[in-house]
């Protein structure tokens, strides 16, 4: 399994990421079933671009420092989701890989978090995980009140 081979390729990893967040909660929006809904997803968009612009300055900084062999032993294919959003996507489908996405994200972000040294770094990602838990904890709740009283 591929694993990274610094510091600078987790964050472009996770701006990366989050881009695609950006995008996905886009598409979502424009799709939503309800007005609540799409206000829901264009906000997590729109917080989506903010962890991205935080990642961005925690790179240009470069105020880490990490052993790298805390960098390498993370593994790619754990953040990773393996199901990509296609345009004829059910509704529960969406809210299901939204779910994974926000784990994913939320296991890299801590998973930082653990290897960061004690400081504005290690509470960044912390930040960006406690961010992550509540997008995955808000497509839950989408998902038990309509998907789940549907069936």
């Amino acid at each position: 399994m591929k694993t990274f081979q610094d510091i600078d390729e987790v964050l472009r990893f996770a701006m990366n990421e989050e881009q695609k967040a950006v995008d996905f909660y886009t598409a979502l929006a424009k799709e939503a079933r309800t007005e609540d809904m799409k206000k829901i997803f264009e906000q997590i968009a729109r917080e989506e671009v903010g962890h991205k612009a935080r990642l961005k300055r925690i790179k240009e900084e470069g105020k880490f420092t990490f052993d790298q062999g805390q960098v390498t032993d993370l593994k790619i294919g754990d953040y990773l989701v393996d199901v990509e959003p296609s345009p004829d996507m059910s509704y529960r489908d969406a809210l299901v890989l939204a779910m994974k996405k926000e784990q994913a994200t939320y296991k890299l972000y801590m998973d930082l978090s653990e290897r960061a040294p004690a400081g504005d770094l290690k509470k960044a990602f912390l930040d960006l995980a406690r961010e992550e838990s509540k997008h995955k904890l808000r497509f839950e709740q989408e998902y038990d009140d309509y998907v789940l009283k549907e069936n």
